[in-house]
């Protein structure tokens, strides 16, 4: 970039104005090839989020953040309490993933994959076009008086809005309290679940402020990723990149005349027509570099190739491109903060891949009751324990009892001798285990046992048993 250049609007961002007050974005609607393909991912990522939460993989739901119960599904699989550091594993992985990810190739995540700017971009802009009509269109209505053709336009878009917003929000509270019980909730009435109504209801509203007024904004001012990417890209990253050694030249930007050399006088091939501006969703200048409003959406590079195409100019202004290939038509490397990224994240999902194969669908485990010393009874040695037994498959255990292996005496649980645990449940109580005391050869023995469900063992859990230090 030249050295000349005026740096001036990194002071600010682009949708502020310079009375500090909201300066509202109305682009262009954008089309060309890399539009088309961009629906047809974000049509197929919409139609995965829609529905993660209502496909099932063994009984489990797909994808569930259930944080108020603590429990995880991430690809079908149940992640527990007890599994949370799993849980934390796995979205230190997606954090270095990404982080690579934008080390390479900048910010495209935000351009083609997150679902912020999936939903603004290919669902309530679309709609906006489809009502207001393009750029021109949605200037002159805004500006103008409040007759009712914009009543009834702005009326109808923010009707469906908030339609989508609702839909949105349940889909959303699918993920949080899982399909299931929403669906529940849906068949006994919102009389019957006021508090999820009223949660339900709030998300609405946040997604309706989001797409309605809000809208570029959660990425320029609300999201860390934006502010994350000025810390990750270097010179190297590619980016959507405006290519300024060809655009300017030596003479600069300038108007196109078709009866012209511009090669002869010297100037860029850019042709200053501002149509990359204008379809920018968040209003910033590609021309200026890379910014820390742009999301990598690939619209201005379409917009430019459609005007450099149209005047006979060579495609490929705007495009996917580093710093160093644009300026010293250096190749792509992969340097060695990429690989030491790459290292990271290799290591991390070769111990997240091993942790999940070494965990267990059962979890049983036995502890002694705190505060609580052994027990003689005649030559025997007593002590007291609890035990908590989760089940994490979607079979209910019917028949669950204990044994004791490695040392002869008996095992004894209060209440009934053989109990259930529900699918995707736990269960929990009090058992004594008595031991005769010249079986015991120091005052703490491991003791092991075995759990059962009928005839099948499900799990082995270990625990101490305390007795005197003499027995004389």
């Amino acid at each position: 970039m030249s050295s000349l250049q005026d740096e001036s609007f990194r002071d600010s961002i682009g949708t502020i104005d310079e009375a500090g007050k909201r300066k509202y974005v109305f682009p262009k609607k954008p089309s060309g090839r890399l539009y088309e393909y961009r629906k047809l991912v974000s049509y197929f990522l919409l139609a995965i989020l829609i529905a993660n939460p209502f496909i099932k993989v063994n009984g489990n739901q797909f994808m569930m953040f259930n944080v108020l119960e603590r429990r995880f599904n991430i690809f079908g699989f149940p992640f527990w309490p007890q599994d949370f550091y799993l849980f934390v594993l796995f979205m230190i992985v997606g954090v270095v993933f990404v982080i690579l990810f934008t080390v390479i190739f900048g910010r495209i995540f935000c351009g083609w994959i997150c679902p912020q700017t999936i939903f603004l971009e290919m669902v309530f802009r679309r709609i906006e076009y489809w009502i207001e009509g393009d750029r021109g269109a949605q200037i002159r209505l805004s500006k103008q008086e409040w007759n009712a053709e914009k009543i009834r336009k702005k009326g109808i878009k923010w009707f469906l809005f908030l339609v989508i917003s609702f839909f949105i929000a349940n889909v959303f509270l699918a993920y949080l309290i899982s399909s299931d019980e929403l669906l529940k909730m849906i068949e006994e009435g919102p009389e019957s679940h006021l508090s999820t109504l009223i949660a339900l209801l709030i998300f609405t509203g946040v997604f309706y402020f989001v797409f309605v007024w809000f809208r570029e904004q959660v990425c320029i001012i609300a999201c860390p990723y934006g502010r994350l990417q000025g810390v990750l890209l270097d010179n190297k990253s590619i980016n959507v990149a405006y290519d300024f050694v060809r655009g300017e030249k030596e003479a600069g930007r300038a108007k196109f005349n078709k009866n012209e050399d511009r090669a002869t006088a010297g100037k860029g091939d850019c042709i200053d027509c501002h149509q990359c501006v204008h379809v920018c969703p968040t209003g910033i200048d590609i021309r200026n570099g890379t910014q820390l409003e742009c999301v990598n959406c690939t619209a201005c590079i379409d917009e430019c190739d459609t005007i450099m195409e149209s005047v006979g100019l060579p495609k490929g202004l705007i495009r996917y491109a580093s710093e160093d290939e644009i300026e010293k038509n250096a190749k792509f490397k992969f340097t060695a903060r990429m690989k030491g990224y790459t290292a990271v994240l290799i290591i991390l999902v070769g111990v997240l891949t091993g942790l999940l194969f070494l965990r267990t669908d059962v979890e049983a485990t036995i502890l002694r009751l705190p505060g609580q010393l052994y027990q003689h009874k005649g030559e025997n040695i007593s002590n007291i324990y609890t035990f908590k037994i989760i089940n994490k498959t979607n079979e209910e255990f019917k028949d669950i009892h204990f044994k004791l292996v490695g040392i002869k005496g008996s095992l004894k649980v209060v209440g009934k001798q053989d109990f259930k645990v529900p699918k995707q449940g736990m269960n929990s109580g009090t058992l004594f285990v008595e031991i005769n005391q010249y079986l015991l050869e120091t005052d703490k023995t491991k003791l092991e046992i075995e759990v059962y469900n009928g005839n099948k063992k499900i799990e082995t859990a270990t625990t101490n048993f305390l007795s005197p230090r003499s027995f004389d």
